[in-house]
């Protein structure tokens, strides 16, 4: 499978807790923020979770 790149473009604060922890568990932390993650079922979920808050794009 492919890598998926994901930039955190939004701020976290006003977000929910549980939002806060997805972006944490991919290693979101600061806005302009970027990591390369696995193209898989769970990282497709941690991104549709939290898609309002980041960029995604083919690695």
């Amino acid at each position: 499978m492919a890598d998926v790149k994901v930039k955190l473009v939004r701020s976290l604060i006003g977000s929910k807790k549980d939002q806060i922890a997805t972006a944490h568990a991919l290693g979101l932390r600061k806005i302009g923020d970027e990591k390369v993650q696995p193209n898989n079922p769970q990282t497709q979920g941690k991104v549709k979770k939290i898609a309002h808050l980041i960029e995604v794009t083919e690695a």
